[in-house]
């Protein structure tokens, strides 16, 4: 999914962290079904998320996967396992700010249903 985030120009990027807990469980989650791992993200119509090694990306599924939110560049080597994860976020949107937030609250409880249904 990264290669194609450079197909589409940037509106803005910013520093931001992954708290360590939503990054754990999404470890844990790809572990067990693979990468990438698409999720709806219940409320926000027609988008999704796809969760990747490179790139955790919210896209419009309505519009062919067009990128809304792009977390990349994650740092998290020889990090400690209760620590945030650096990275960049990247918006392609001029209202993705307002989704944030709402996404990585999504992307917590859905990963933890998930892993709690196996």
């Amino acid at each position: 999914m990264a290669h194609r985030l450079e197909d589409v120009p940037i509106y803005a990027q910013r520093s931001d962290a992954i708290a360590a807990v939503q990054y754990n469980l999404w470890r844990r989650a790809r572990r067990h079904y693979g990468h990438p791992l698409r999720l709806e993200l219940p409320g926000l119509s027609g988008l999704e998320l796809i969760l990747d090694d490179e790139a955790w990306v919210v896209v419009d599924a309505r519009q062919f996967d067009l990128p809304v939110l792009a977390w990349v560049e994650f740092q998290d080597h020889g990090r400690a396992l209760h620590t945030p994860v650096p990275c960049k976020l990247n918006y392609y949107h001029f209202a993705a700010s307002r989704l944030r937030g709402k996404v990585l609250d999504m992307v917590q409880q859905a990963l933890e249903d998930r892993l709690h249904a196996r």
